[in-house]
């Protein structure tokens, strides 16, 4: 086997320690690799540039905002429509929604959110469980809703905004309830506690700067622990049982007050229109006496017959009474009659004493 004297040589120098490598060759081969041309290289180099160039396109739906990083740091805000962000690694952008109504639910998950059975939810007692202003534990459990209203403080502010918006809620909604007691948190107090825990829980995130705005926040359910759930139902239904009495007696109340009001109303008017009739007919009455009066001091033997004559005139004019004319020799010797027995009934009674009154004397023996 021959061996390669020169190359020994130069292997041996190459091992041997403190000896500077030679250089010589490598300076050769790196000029021999630039003269070497590769075909497509280039047309390689500058589609791979375009595309690299072009990943910067970017489009923000109508629902959306546009933020851009640079370098990490904010850099702006973009609205709906094409917009153009530097490429990667000098630009990213995040286009978060912010119109989209998100929803936390505490206290309980539904089943379209943890993917068992539809219609069923679970209870986190840890979450629900909350203490009363009378001591009382109460079950409570409800949504938040919130909406993204500066999509900066969103994404630079909070690390965990579900967690962050979750926590605040719970924090809110437990310093409402210690302020109620358990009877405004189980009947009527509810839209109030869900405005104070709205109100508060908006305070919390502002100061948090966080970007959101809660949009609602709902009681879903609201209910005492299960070992005295029986008995809180029975002081419930017996509260309802006095709200509707006491609406049952104000509607009566509000029923019969305008009735008698009316009533009273109708009373007064026909009293007042009776009382102006009599005074109208006295007032008549003493008018044309005052007229006959006057007449009477004119003529007093004129007046005192036709007096008369009017006067028998409308007796003998009713059909109603008997009338029996007797002529002076005949009254003379006629006996009055008292019908006694008839005094018992008022009608013919009075048709009696009338016939028995109604006589009139005719003169000169007829």
């Amino acid at each position: 086997m021959s061996w390669d004297w020169e190359k020994l040589q130069e292997q041996k120098q190459r091992h041997q320690p403190g000896r500077a490598p030679d250089l010589g060759n490598l300076d050769e081969k790196i000029k021999q690799i630039k003269q070497m041309k590769f075909p497509g290289m280039k047309l390689a180099g500058v589609i791979a540039l375009i595309l690299w160039l072009a990943s910067g396109i970017y489009i923000v739906e109508p629902d959306e905002v546009g933020v851009v990083q640079r370098f990490g740091a904010y850099n702006r805000t973009t609205q709906p429509g094409p917009h153009y962000h530097l490429p990667v690694p000098f630009e990213v952008v995040q286009t978060p929604k912010v119109t989209q109504v998100r929803r936390i639910e505490i206290g309980f998950r539904s089943g379209a959110q943890r993917g068992y059975a539809s219609g069923q939810n679970r209870v986190f007692p840890e979450e629900a469980l909350m203490l009363t202003g009378d001591e009382n534990i109460v079950n409570v459990q409800f949504i938040v809703q919130y909406q993204i209203k500066n999509a900066q403080d969103y994404l630079f502010n909070i690390s965990q905004p579900q967690k962050t918006v979750k926590d605040a809620a719970e924090a809110a909604m437990r310093k409402v309830i210690g302020h109620n007691k358990i009877d405004n948190a189980l009947t009527t107090g509810k839209f109030a506690i869900q405005n104070e825990t709205k109100r508060l829980l908006q305070t919390i995130l502002d100061h948090y700067t966080s970007g959101v705005s809660v949009v609602a926040v709902q009681l879903q359910d609201v209910h005492p622990p299960k070992q005295v759930i029986d008995a809180f139902k029975d002081v419930a239904s017996a509260k309802e049982d006095k709200s509707r009495f006491i609406n049952e007696a104000e509607a009566y109340r509000n029923d019969l007050i305008p009735k008698t009001r009316g009533e009273v109303a109708s009373i007064v008017n026909k009293a007042e229109a009776y009382k102006q009739t009599v005074i109208n007919r006295a007032e008549g009455d003493s008018s044309r006496f005052l007229a006959v009066l006057h007449e009477y001091t004119k003529a007093k033997d004129i007046t005192r017959k036709r007096l008369y004559l009017e006067t028998m005139e409308t007796i003998l004019a009713r059909p109603n009474v008997q009338k029996m004319i007797l002529s002076s020799e005949a009254m003379a010797k006629a006996i009055p009659y008292l019908p006694l027995d008839r005094l018992g009934e008022p009608q013919r009674a009075g048709r009696m004493l009338g016939s028995a009154g109604t006589t009139t004397r005719i003169k000169g023996g007829n």
